[in-house]
């Protein structure tokens, strides 16, 4: 490798935004600079005249938008000496702690609730070789149990209670100003632990302040709309959720622990906080796949239903730009995704005429 290589992930593009200096070591897998996709197909299903995008996180090194807070919290983590990482998780924080461990050179702890973790992370966690401790409860449980070891062991929390999560992450928002010349006029987000509603609210208000190393561009800062699933919705409800179920997996969490920071986005932007139950979760996670060619997991698209739901309220008026956030790949779950498929794999025999006719029949 060439002497003057330099990795290109998030914090070497936005160091003079983010609380490392000159001379940190970046652990980073490059992450970041993911895609802002704009919807060709359903603003005209829904016959909505529309800029509609979606920012894919799943195409984050370990498939979630995870990665952004993991490059910087841990570069922080090694920088202070730490050897060892802490992480409650749903899935995606463990997968993205696991790696960003194993690139470190550290060791990743992780806490996830006993069969209730999607397969696709589940693999993810064990093969980057992370120590993993399945308790009998929830994510909720889970924090609970790590805040509590955390003080008695050496070892550092990356949960998005880290800062450092944070100021990572917000730099998703700096790329998508960056890219439209301006913040979309509402951005929908999944909202589950609420970092994410956190750190984005924290970006468009940076770069707002047109503070060094960013371009000057006006008109930063979106309405922000978060969107959760019905059975675990404590913004909805206002109050916390002792046992939240929801086949949205990354949002089944039932006591945020950014709950007043992402109050304070929805209030400062002029947002709401709404639920789907899971059925309209799923048909929307479908809808994207089939007509945009996009897979997210289904979380995520509890974002992009949101955005329609309003634009068909008119709580989102047409004419709006709309950037939904996609905070994981589809391969994150893939079980979920085939039972809700309704094309079967055909088994012909390997010969010409039966591949052509099974080709024919279904033209």
């Amino acid at each position: 490798m060439p002497s003057n290589h330099r990795y290109t992930g998030l914090i070497d593009r936005y160091r003079s935004r983010l609380p490392v200096s000159e001379s940190s070591r970046a652990v980073s897998l490059g992450e970041g600079n993911t895609p802002l996709i704009r919807l060709q197909n359903i603003p005209a299903i829904i016959q909505k005249e529309v800029d509609l995008y979606v920012k894919y996180e799943g195409l984050n090194p370990t498939g979630s938008f995870k990665d952004r807070g993991m490059t910087v919290a841990v570069t922080k983590a090694v920088e202070e000496g730490s050897r060892a990482i802490l992480c409650a998780s749903t899935g995606n924080t463990s997968a993205s702690a696991a790696a960003y461990a194993a690139r470190a050179g550290i060791k990743a702890f992780v806490l996830i609730p006993d069969g209730k973790i999607a397969l696709g992370k589940l693999a993810q966690t064990m093969l980057y070789g992370a120590v993993i401790i399945q308790i009998k409860g929830n994510f909720d449980d889970g924090m609970r149990l790590v805040k509590e070891v955390a003080g008695q062991a050496p070892v550092t929390i990356v949960n998005s209670i880290n800062p450092y999560r944070i100021e990572g992450q917000k730099t998703a928002a700096f790329e998508i100003v960056e890219e439209l010349g301006r913040a979309p006029d509402f951005h929908c987000l999944p909202v589950g632990n609420a970092g994410n509603i956190t750190a984005y609210w924290k970006g468009y208000c940076e770069y707002a302040s047109q503070s060094r190393g960013l371009p000057a561009i006006t008109d930063t800062r979106p309405v922000m709309a978060g969107y959760q699933a019905a059975g675990a919705a404590p913004f909805v409800k206002g109050e916390m959720v002792d046992h939240p179920e929801t086949v949205a997996t990354a949002i089944r969490i039932g006591h945020p622990q950014s709950w007043d920071h992402a109050w304070r986005a929805q209030k400062e932007s002029g947002g709401w906080f709404e639920c789907f139950e899971d059925a309209e979760i799923l048909k929307v996670q479908k809808m994207l796949a089939e007509n945009e060619g996009i897979f997210c997991e289904p979380a995520s698209a509890a974002s992009l239903a949101g955005a329609l739901h309003d634009l068909a309220s008119g709580k989102i008026p047409e004419g709006s730009l709309i950037v939904c956030t996609l905070t994981g790949n589809g391969l994150k779950d893939p079980d979920t995704a085939i039972q809700q498929c309704s094309l079967k794999p055909v088994t012909v025999e390997p010969k010409l005429d039966a591949v052509k006719r099974a080709i024919s029949d279904r033209l």
